[in-house]
């Protein structure tokens, strides 16, 4: 081997299409982004297509760039594209036609970990000394700067800024047999991740051993199907199978799907946040819908925070579900009083402050006729710099509403997560520098309330009882399931 460990390859079927970077990504709501989501196919005629299909299931969790890569078993060639912007402005039939084969692995991004350009879009494909490798995953990788530094030490030459291409120059510099060496170096890794990683012959799938991020496998025809959420299986028409179990490996190569353990099960700790905002609410996750769980966080806020008032609305879209259970559980009215804008996309002009602060508008409406005269009780799921929840409750009073009780069906949001959720520092996170009172003072409602710890993982579990399956809830506790101190040295918070 050269110093060049791994050597990215060039876009093959990239065409130049200019995305304006950085203009348009400031987004006016203050809200949480996930980093990404991952699909896999393995074993189905035109694996693109259903890659295709996946991913758009997926782009909620990152409009930022996507990619698919693609395995032709008959001529073993790696066929790939990526770029800049939403699935369906990134490929088109001939795109897809181009990339031939029954295997196929795919990928929505938005970045938390490297920056935003075509280079850190996935799937990342390498040449190295095995033929072809292509990477994909959902998260982040705690430890990747104190690895990418040894690794740099010792002659590797990095291609881009992603922590996902860590675990590619492990393997490469492994003297082992791939899976060996992709056990290995899933066992140096730490962070919350799920991993699809593509060589000529074999896909192979992990989740990380403590569960953080979700992954699903499901069956279509002969083939296996691999996705962050059980909606886009959904969308292909795939059998759900199974969650894919935290730190275990599965390889799949002509032979057929195989189990191994590259790593015990620690502490189970699936990432709160997907249940209160990141998936879609068609989707499952450990068996729990997210549509039931978040009516039962809605249900759990009316217990714990009952105020009358006179109409019930959500934050749409993630907190339409708690909305409905909230009005549910105290007999208030839910009503649509605030809509939500689905077409305002990437802009390419850039906002004055003014028209920045104004321009909540554009992206959501107060509903007059709804709230007008009323006491509303909103519902949203988080509260994270405090801008956006100001923003919204100044246009319902705007619009005539007499009160307005802002009600969050998450516990206050006080610390960052280093697991592959964008998160501002922690002197951003207003929960962390203010009591609730002054919170309520700053985003000038009439009443806050957020969901208590023990309530959260009550309505999550619903009728199981005690929720046995386990969380992360770092963000709210502070208690994270793996060591963090090398995330908190390369953090600004």
């Amino acid at each position: 081997m050269s110093d060049e460990e791994v050597i990215q390859l060039p876009d093959k079927l990239w065409t130049g299409d200019h995305y304006n970077q950085g203009i348009g990504r400031d987004d006016i709501f203050d809200k949480l982004r996930e980093e990404c989501g991952v699909f896999g196919v393995f074993g189905y005629p035109d694996a693109s297509s259903l890659a295709y299909y996946g991913l758009h299931a997926l782009q909620h969790r990152g409009e930022e760039s996507c990619g698919i890569c693609t395995v032709d078993t008959d001529k073993r060639g790696f066929y790939y594209h990526r770029g800049m912007g939403l699935v369906k402005e990134v490929f088109d039939q001939p795109k897809l036609e181009g990339l031939s084969g029954a295997r196929a692995i795919g990928h929505v991004r938005y970045s938390t970990s490297g920056e935003s350009q075509l280079a850190n879009a996935q799937p990342l494909v390498f040449k190295y000394r095995d033929g072809d490798l292509a990477v994909a995953t959902n998260g982040n990788i705690v430890n990747a700067p104190e690895i990418r530094r040894e690794l740099e030490q010792q002659g590797s030459i990095f291609q881009t800024t992603s922590d996902t291409e860590v675990i590619a120059h492990l393997i490469a510099r492994s003297p082992k047999d791939f899976t060996t060496a992709a056990k290995e170096a899933l066992q140096r890794i730490i962070g919350g991740y799920a991993f699809l990683l593509m060589t000529n012959d074999k896909l192979l799938v992990a989740a990380d051993p403590h569960g953080l991020r979700p992954l699903v496998m499901g069956k279509l025809g002969d083939g296996y199907v691999f996705a962050s959420e059980t909606c886009a299986l959904e969308t292909v028409g795939a059998e759900y199978l199974e969650d894919v179990q935290p730190g275990v490996l599965l390889v799949l190569d002509k032979d057929g799907l195989h189990r191994d353990r590259y790593a015990p099960l620690e502490r189970r700790a699936i990432c709160s946040m997907e249940y209160i905002y990141f998936a879609r609410p068609d989707s499952d996750i450990n068996g729990i819908n997210l549509h039931s769980a978040r009516k039962r966080m809605g249900s759990q806020m009316a217990q714990e925070s009952f105020v009358d008032a006179d109409v019930v609305t959500g934050v749409p879209d993630s907190s339409i579900s708690a909305a409905i259970g909230y009005a549910e559980q105290t007999g208030i009215p839910y009503e649509l009083g605030l809509i939500k804008n689905k077409y305002t996309g990437r802009t390419f002009i850039q906002p004055s402050q003014e028209l920045r602060e104004k321009g909540v508008k554009m992206k959501l409406s107060a509903v007059r006729k709804v709230v007008e005269g009323k006491r509303v009780v909103m519902i949203d799921d988080s509260i994270v710099r405090g801008t956006t929840s100001r923003r919204i409750v100044s246009l319902l009073r705007e619009a005539g509403a007499t009160e307005v009780h802002v009600r969050i069906t998450s516990p206050p949001f006080a610390n960052p997560c280093y697991y592959g959720i964008d998160t501002p520092d922690r002197k951003e996170l207003i929960a962390s520098q203010k009591t609730v009172e002054e919170i309520r003072q700053a985003i000038q409602a009439d009443s806050l309330h957020f969901i208590s710890n023990d309530g959260f993982v009550e309505a999550v579990g619903g009728n199981e009882g005690e929720y046995h399956r386990g969380m992360c809830m770092a963000c709210f506790d502070n208690d994270y399931p793996t060591p963090v101190e090398q995330a908190e040295k390369s953090c600004s918070c």
